[in-house]
């Protein structure tokens, strides 16, 4: 399977079963990179800053970073397809049957219980961001495995700089009165600056 059709089909299963928006797509995501090699953890992690600080649905930023960085132009627009896809496909079928189905009991029901997939996939992906950014422990999945497992990465426990930075930004959102109404991409250029200066300084 080329490389391309390889993109097509991983984006495509990710934007079928993503339930819950672009958070979601972070397991799926996790498990394109284990499995086809194609980039690590951390560069998952890398790719997630630059989705959530650029326009559009993270989801779909997220399949274009990720073709991109495997097939460029062309990679970038055939897994923003396969991301796409499904939706489409889905929309237009409920499109079609809403009016039939909008108050069958079946159909409330199955929604019902997605919502706990949802929310575990969305905690699951939260979990993962907060491990990578603020703790030295990389969750490990073993193919086939259902349970992950966990292992310190080095002998730094908490990564003192991201928990700072982190708990700066839930006071500063939250309790200054003066610049918690500010624009989110306010706070999201000051961390960049942060990082960078993070980086130079060897922190």
């Amino acid at each position: 399977m080329s490389v391309y059709l390889r993109l097509y089909w991983e984006f495509f299963k990710t934007g079928l079963f993503a339930v819950g928006g672009g958070m979601a797509t972070l397991p799926f995501l996790k498990d394109i990179g284990q499995s086809t090699g194609w980039y690590t953890y951390t560069d998952l992690m890398n790719m997630l800053a630059v989705s959530e600080s650029t326009p559009g649905p993270i989801g779909i930023n997220m399949a274009t970073y990720v073709g991109f960085t495997v097939g460029g132009i062309p990679g970038a627009v055939i897994a923003t397809l396969g991301e796409v896809t499904p939706s489409i496909i889905v929309i237009l079928i409920v499109a079609m049957m809403l009016k039939k189905f909008r108050d069958n009991r079946y159909v409330n029901m199955a929604f019902y219980g997605l919502r706990p997939a949802s929310t575990g996939l969305i905690g699951a992906a939260c979990v993962a961001v907060v491990l990578e950014v603020m703790t030295g422990i990389r969750t490990l999945a073993a193919d086939g495995a259902l349970v992950n497992t966990f292992r310190l990465a080095g002998e730094t426990l908490i990564k003192w700089p991201g928990v700072l930075l982190g708990a700066l930004l839930i006071v500063l959102t939250n309790f200054v009165k003066p610049v918690k109404n500010w624009h989110p991409i306010v706070f999201i250029a000051f961390s960049a600056v942060v990082g960078i200066l993070f980086r130079f300084a060897g922190v």
